[in-house]
């Protein structure tokens, strides 16, 4: 009879499809909404968006509509970067903020063939060497959990942010289940390393089953909470992501005029 194989091999197709749809990576095309908090104070929500990449390039988002009384800030990320296995490169990055205050801008253009970073926060331009392994601060968050989910205990990163060159760091505190509204979680708990602040204190807590999707993040002043995010739902696309293409062809980003990078 030929009623066996044949369901034989329709169920492992349907299982290796299964299994395909149940194992997400950083890079799997994903939405994430999480509920921003002051304390016990509902702020607002805030949005994180990674489509198939496009020619190689992709474009990570982040979008937040924050209010507390008054005060209003809503801010607008996109970072566009690309992938040479599983190392990230950074070409692109804006931030665009809105609200009451002071609006602003910022814009950095990665120029690595040329050696240099070319970046304006709120209207002052600077100039960075292009030294090393450095990412902008929307990407590098993939770059993290690209890095915790290959087994990497070294938690370093450089990044450009607000026109200076950073160095961040992180340690892997343990494993603790997680429960908030959205459900309950297996989680690795990270802490930001402030080895000269020891009274500011950032605690995220990643999900291994989500490609390590962050499903909280708190933030303490002084032993008090000031920040609490929470993950409220999240969406991994069921459609296989498009071939990234080798870094050295993937056609090279004109940095913008505006960033005044011919004779700055």
């Amino acid at each position: 009879m030929r009623t066996l194989p044949l369901l034989f091999v329709s169920f492992t197709a349907l299982t290796q499809s299964m299994s395909a749809m149940a194992a997400p990576t950083p890079l799997t095309p994903h939405t994430a909404e999480y509920q921003v908090n002051y304390g016990d104070i509902e702020l607002g929500k805030a949005k994180y968006t990674l489509p198939n990449a496009e020619g190689g390039i992709f474009k990570y988002r982040f979008d937040s509509s924050l209010s507390l009384l008054l005060l209003t800030d809503e801010r607008h990320l996109l970072s566009e970067f690309t992938q040479n296995e599983t190392q990230l490169s950074p070409l692109r990055y804006s931030q665009q903020r809105l609200g009451v205050g002071p609006n602003f801008t910022e814009q950095t253009a990665f120029a690595k063939d040329q050696g240099f970073i070319h970046t304006r926060y709120k209207d002052k331009k600077s100039k960075f060497p292009y030294d090393g392994t450095i990412f902008d601060p929307l990407m590098v968050q993939l770059q993290f959990r690209l890095d915790i989910s290959a087994g990497k205990e070294e938690l370093d990163y450089k990044m450009v942010k607000d026109n200076e060159l950073d160095e961040y760091k992180f340690r892997v505190v343990g494993k603790e289940r997680m429960t908030i509204e959205s459900g309950s979680y297996n989680t690795v708990k990270i802490e930001v390393v402030r080895e000269n602040n020891k009274k500011r204190q950032t605690f995220f807590w990643m999900a291994p089953e989500l490609a390590y999707l962050p499903v909280r993040l708190t933030h303490f002043e002084k032993g008090s909470k000031q920040l609490d995010i929470k993950l409220l739902k999240y969406h991994f696309d069921e459609t296989a992501s498009q071939a990234v293409l080798p870094a050295e062809i993937v056609e090279k980003p004109k940095v913008p005029k505006l960033l005044g990078t011919a004779e700055d």
